[in-house]
């Protein structure tokens, strides 16, 4: 499952994380069993006994859109919070252990969750259980450690968008555009302003709410059983105390009835930019595994048809990248209303409208004439590949099943996407396509490079 970079708590790369049999075989499931303890903890298990490690993820549904208001970034920040360490196990005690032993860590904000995964020879399992168990139970919560964090993520802004060509617009900047509900369209990533607004008590407010077991799963995938995940886990979480999980806000809107546009100028951008963006289905409607495959007949490499148009036949744009729910996560990956995006750098003598209007022309020739059975059935092996090879590591297979339990109730629908991109038919795209891919329900975002001071602006 491809992260984010400049969302994630960058560590080393894996060293012992090795994968699962790397040949699946036509109708390969994973092995999944679930268990909710007492206090609401949902833990999944699934064993894969080809190495002696073990890949574990803890997804908390608390993610960008689900943030209270006036507190911008806080889900992003409580991020950083979760490794300051705990009165028991002081900063820098977790990523001791995991490290030591050869093994990763990570975290990562989302729309809809948080994640925080590891990856470790299974004889480190139980310490790193009473660890995760420890910060789940409490932090250190200090003046101290959340102006630290305070400062690490106006740094990651500083970093990441003021100061980078392009920032992320294609991400925060189109979508505060196409969506209408705060929840949606508002800039997760963080505010300064809202950022130094906030409290100790914020933090230990935020925790409570929203980091107590009933609000999280937690998946093990390695070489372990399910009897003795679920006893590992009871033991070393049964204890924690139940609190009542967050009433999620209405998050959910229509599709867009005209369409928006934004112009924007970019200091550090030498060649201007477009993001384009479609309000896409709902996660599990009948039309969620048909726009996935036309996210990447679209956008999906160098033989998808956006790339073959723009980029090698008309020559308007440099690159090009995108993809349903791109860039903070995969089509499968999402709780609410996310976006088809298109975003690349384009030639200094084209124009936005012209890309646009090339871009549209592609969607009018699926929704009047749909694929052609030879390129469907690339683009399903193509799906199908990168599905099973995001899943290749334990780590990514226990962060995958965590994700589909915390946002569909069922990790082992996981099992379920390849039969259902297989499942999608030519009329199924002409459908999609002629529904959702429309100029009514098209946002765009154009970035050109600022007029150098004392120069001619315009173009």
């Amino acid at each position: 499952m491809k992260l984010l970079p400049v969302l994630v708590l960058g560590l080393a790369a894996p060293a012992l994380a090795t994968a699962a049999p790397s040949s699946k075989a036509a109708g390969w499931r994973i092995p999944v069993a679930v268990k909710t303890l007492g206090n609401g903890l949902t833990v999944v298990a699934s064993e894969d006994h080809s190495s002696p490690t073990f890949g574990i993820s803890i997804v908390h549904k608390i993610g960008f859109r689900l943030e209270p208001k006036g507190r911008t970034g806080f889900a992003h920040l409580f991020e950083h919070m979760m490794f300051e360490g705990t009165p028991d196990a002081p900063k820098g005690v977790l990523t001791r252990v995991i490290e030591g032993g050869g093994g990763i860590l990570n975290g990562s904000t989302r729309y809809d969750y948080t994640n925080y995964i590891a990856s470790a020879p299974v004889s480190a399992l139980d310490a790193i259980l009473w660890l995760e168990a420890d910060r789940m139970k409490t932090l250190d919560f200090s003046d101290k450690n959340l102006a630290n964090q305070r400062d690490v993520v106006k740094e990651e802004i500083r970093v990441n968008v003021k100061n980078r060509p392009y920032g992320l617009f294609f991400w925060t900047d189109l979508a505060g555009k196409a969506f209408d509900k705060w929840e949606n369209a508002h800039d997760g990533y963080g505010s300064f302003e809202d950022l130094d607004a906030a409290t100790l008590k914020d933090v230990e407010d935020f925790f409570t709410k929203y980091y107590g077991p009933s609000n999280a799963v937690l998946a093990i995938v390695g070489d372990v059983t399910p009897a003795e995940v679920f006893a590992k886990v009871e033991k070393y979480f049964g204890d924690i105390p139940a609190r009542p999980a967050p009433k999620p806000p209405d998050v959910s809107e229509p599709l867009n009835k005209a369409e928006r546009t934004l112009e924007e100028t970019d200091p550090l951008a030498k060649v201007p930019a477009i993001a384009v963006g479609w309000k896409m289905p709902a996660r599990g409607s009948r039309d969620q595994a048909p726009a996935a495959l036309l996210g990447d007949l679209l956008v999906g490499g160098e033989a998808s048809r956006l790339y073959l148009a723009l980029v090698k036949g008309k020559e308007l744009m440099l690159n090009i990248d995108g993809g349903v729910n791109w860039p903070l996560g995969t089509p499968w990956s999402y709780d609410g209303p996310t976006l088809l995006v298109v975003f690349g750098l384009y030639k200094p003598d084209a124009t936005p409208r012209a890309i646009v209007d090339a871009m549209s022309a592609e969607a009018r020739t699926i929704a009047r004439d749909g694929v052609p059975a030879a390129e469907l059935a690339r683009v399903k092996t193509k799906m199908r590949a990168d599905f099973y090879s995001q899943l290749e590591l334990p780590l990514n297979r226990a962060d995958a099943l965590a994700i589909q339990q915390a946002l569909g109730g069922d990790a082992a629908a996981l099992n379920d996407i390849p039969s259902r991109i297989d499942a999608v038919t030519s009329a199924d795209l002409k459908r999609v396509a002629s529904t959702y891919l429309t100029a009514a329900n098209r946002t765009w975002v154009d970035r050109r490079p600022a007029p150098a001071a004392g120069g001619k602006g315009g173009r």
